[in-house]
């Protein structure tokens, strides 16, 4: 039965349901302030997709959708998919065994920039399958770029970004990165952060403007140590990101439930 409470929490007034989500009052969101953003949309703006109305996808090489661009590997491998059922679900396939072979989603446009006074907050409901450990892995914001994760498994730091990954040999282990004008600072997120098994996991970070910056799972706040406010990456503008390439041996697929961003205007 539902138990709508109230909460304020850094002078933002929040909602949480205490028998279905008591630990919203600590995550990601707690401090954002959706109430007013509904309100007078003059405050932030949001990107929320749940893949309820998706738009369809081509089957093709790499697969095609309006709005997003899909990049595969090097040998042409690598599918898309909504998948059947309740909720609204995208799948990405490596459809390969071969090392660093798979896909990459990103929203074709980056509406985020990372600037001073301008708090973002980002959230997404994800799981790995076949198999977590043979996983190289990408959630979170980056520039527009066709090879996030190279074809060593590593991640570009050519690139800008911020978000949690799974490099080559990590084995389901999951860091969090930020990369600012070819610097890339990270930290490991341990026992915490691994992927499970076709289970679902929540990968969240909010972003105070160029001051601060948090990294959070399942709504739990994950200390950090080498990342720190003064590598956040403010040079390029940022878009919704997924990778998901194989590490060998099995062909893992990546399910995204739903993806949140918001950021103040």
């Amino acid at each position: 039965m539902a138990q709508t409470r109230s909460f304020w929490k850094n002078g933002v007034m929040g909602f949480f349901d205490e028998s279905d989500n008591s630990d919203y009052r600590t995550g990601v969101w707690a401090d954002c302030p959706m109430l007013a953003i509904e309100a007078d949309p003059s405050l932030a703006y949001v990107f929320m997709e749940d893949f309820l109305d998706f738009f369809a996808i081509t089957d093709a090489d790499p697969p095609i959708s309006a709005g997003w661009t899909y990049t595969q590997g090097a040998n042409t491998n690598g599918g898309a998919a909504i998948l059947a059922g309740a909720g609204g679900i995208l799948e990405l396939d490596c459809e390969s065994t071969t090392q660093h072979e798979g896909i990459q989603a990103q929203l074709a446009v980056a509406p985020f920039k990372l600037a001073a006074n301008k708090d973002l907050w980002f959230e997404a409901r994800v799981k790995v399958d076949d198999t977590f450990d043979k996983c190289e892995f990408f959630c979170g914001l980056a520039k527009i770029d066709t090879t996030l994760l190279k074809n060593d498994g590593d991640l570009d730091t050519a690139s800008d970004y911020v978000g949690f990954g799974v490099e080559t040999g990590k084995a389901g282990v999951t860091s969090f990165y930020e990369c600012k004008d070819a610097a890339e600072l990270s930290d490991s997120m341990g026992t915490v952060g691994t992927l499970p098994e076709d289970d679902w996991m929540r990968f969240g970070f909010h972003v105070k403007g160029t001051t601060g910056i948090h990294a959070f799972i399942d709504g739990v706040e994950i200390a950090l140590t080498n990342v720190v406010y003064t590598g956040i990456p403010t040079t390029d503008a940022l878009t919704p990101s997924f990778v998901c390439q194989t590490d060998g041996t099995n062909d893992p697929l990546l399910h995204i439930d739903w993806v949140r961003c918001v950021q103040l205007r």
